[in-house]
This record gives structure tokens, C-alpha cells and sequence, in this order.
């Protein structure tokens, strides 16, 4: 009994200083979670005030994104730190630092896709392969930038759809920006018929090209004979236009029109694909060995 007692006492006194280490650190987790709501509050201001600044500063759009996301992680990661030292004021700077020393690691395992497309955002943003509203071409995928993120890049296809591809996807392959230049180059390939004078369709063809809406006077057009083909003599009209999508097959369009009606006009046939058959005496061809042995002793008789 005197046991039990003594059980329940050391249960109590426990317990009653459980209790007051609660309401000793009580206040510091209040405020630690006050910290948080504050920091929530000051992090997207942060991110508003620096993208704005950046913006005044700065010509580089994928920079002013960077430098928002930069202040706002930024932000978070000191209201954190100061949230944990005031929730328990035992820690210090070194064991934090040890604590954070440790969960890199861990974190690192565990997260190495997340830091690896954090980091290729990152370096695409400084780099500036291509900026926002560039068409490109990546993998198996073709539109404009709507977003270069830390995490990932946004593209919207000239279907109106929206493609989100990872950072280290971008940043590892071959990515085609169609709209870095001023001109891009159409080869637009035409054939016809093997009695044309040549001369009279290279200079067809190069007039009706000239002038057409979309098609640049610099660089200059070009047309050339490429080849001998099946039933034609192939010609390529090489001309430029401004490179983004649109322009390009509209005016693509507008020039199958023009050569179309130039070819009628000066009498120029385009032709269709001709095939020759022959037809022989099957008769004279047999699997047969003995017809074929017969018909060679024939021959040497």
C-alpha cells in the first residue's frame, strides 16, 4: 500500500512538472506561431515589393521571377528559423546550424528531383536561353513560354493547350527556339514537268513569290533545282518571314496560292506521279527445274 503511494505521488509530481513546462513554453510556441502568420504575411510582400523593384531595374522578365521567388523562400526560411528560436529558446545558433546540417542530407535524398529542377531553373533564368513568349521546340513538345518557374517550365501549344515540363527536362535537352531570330527561312518544295524550260520556272516562280504579304524583301528569296525526281524535276522556293507560327503558315498559304497560279498562268505543268508497267509472257518463267534444265541443254544443242 505504502508502495501504491508512493507510485502515485511520483506520478503527480510528474505530471505537475509536465505541466509547468507547458505553461513555461507555452508562450514561446504562441509566439512561435504567431512568428509563422506574420511571416506568411511579409514573405508575399517581400516577393510583390522585389519583383516590382527588379522590374524598374532590371530588362530581364526571367530575372524579375527569379528575385521574387529568391526574396520569397527567402523570407520564409528567416521567419522559420526565428519561429523555432522562440518556441524553444534552448537552441542555439550551432546546434541549428548542425540541424540543418543533418536535414540537408536527409532532405537532399529525399528530395534530389525537387533541387535538381530547382537549380535548373535556376541556371535557365541567368542563362536565358529563350524568355517568355519565345516559341520553342522541346522533346516532342512545340508552343510559346507562358512561365519559366524554379521548378518548371510552361508552354501553351498552338492548340491552346498547356504542357508544364520539368527544369532539368529543358535545361539537359536540345531546345529549339524558333522565334530567336528576326527571319525565318520557308523551303517550299515544287515540282514540274520534264519538258518546262527550266529558266522560265525559276523566274515563274521567283516573281509570283516576291511581293506577297508576309514574305520579306531581306534576306532575299531563292529559288533552286534540287534534283531529277520520278516524273518531275524537283525546285525548292527558299523565302523568309517573321519566325513566329502563325506568320509562318499563313503566309506559306498565300504562297502555294501565288506559285499555283503562276505555274497555270505561264503554262507550267505540275505533274502527277507516273508509274510504267510492263506486261510480259509469264509463260517464258517457270520454277520448274527440269523446264529450266530442258531449256538449257535446248540452248546448247
Amino acid at each position: 500500500m505504502r508502495e501504491m503511494q508512493e507510485l502515485i505521488q511520483e506520478v503527480n509530481s510528474t505530471l505537475v512538472e509536465m505541466l509547468g513546462s507547458s505553461v513555461k513554453i507555452l508562450p514561446g510556441i504562441l509566439g512561435g506561431v504567431v512568428v509563422l502568420f506574420l511571416t506568411r504575411f511579409i514573405a508575399k510582400t517581400v516577393r510583390r515589393l522585389s519583383f516590382q523593384i527588379s522590374r524598374r531595374a532590371l530588362k530581364n522578365r526571367s530575372l524579375h521571377t527569379l528575385i521574387a521567388q529568391i526574396s520569397f523562400v527567402t523570407a520564409w526560411v528567416c521567419g522559420i528559423l526565428a519561429a523555432a528560436i522562440l518556441a524553444f529558446p534552448s537552441l542555439d545558433l550551432a546546434s541549428i546550424i548542425a540541424l540543418l546540417g543533418f536535414s540537408s542530407v536527409a532532405i537532399g535524398f529525399a528530395f534530389q528531383d525537387i533541387f535538381k529542377n530547382f537549380l535548373a531553373g535556376i541556371l535557365l533564368l541567368i542563362q536565358e536561353p529563350f524568355q517568355l513568349g519565345d516559341q520553342i521546340v522541346v522533346s516532342d513538345y512545340e508552343g510559346t513560354v507562358e512561365d519559366i518557374a524554379l521548378r518548371s517550365t510552361q508552354l501553351k501549344t498552338y492548340q491552346g493547350e498547356t504542357v508544364v515540363l520539368s527544369n532539368s527536362l529543358v535545361f539537359t535537352s536540345p531546345v529549339q527556339v524558333l522565334t530567336a531570330r528576326s527571319a525565318r527561312r520557308t523551303d517550299l518544295a515544287i515540282g514540274v514537268d520534264y519538258n518546262t524550260s527550266l529558266p522560265l520556272a525559276l523566274e515563274t516562280l521567283a516573281e509570283a513569290t516576291r511581293g506577297i504579304e508576309g514574305v520579306l524583301s531581306v534576306p532575299q528569296l531563292e529559288v533552286d533545282a534540287v534534283g531529277f525526281g520520278d516524273s518531275s524535276i524537283d525546285l525548292v522556293v527558299r523565302y523568309w518571314t517573321n519566325p513566329e507560327k502563325r506568320e509562318v503558315r499563313q503566309t506559306q498559304s498565300r504562297v502555294m496560292l501565288a506559285l499555283k497560279k503562276a505555274c497555270d498562268d505561264a503554262g507550267i505543268n505540275i505533274p502527277y506521279p507516273i508509274r510504267s508497267v510492263y506486261l510480259f509472257d509469264q509463260k517464258q518463267f517457270s520454277d520448274n527445274e527440269a523446264q529450266r534444265s530442258a531449256q538449257y541443254a535446248n540452248g546448247h544443242n
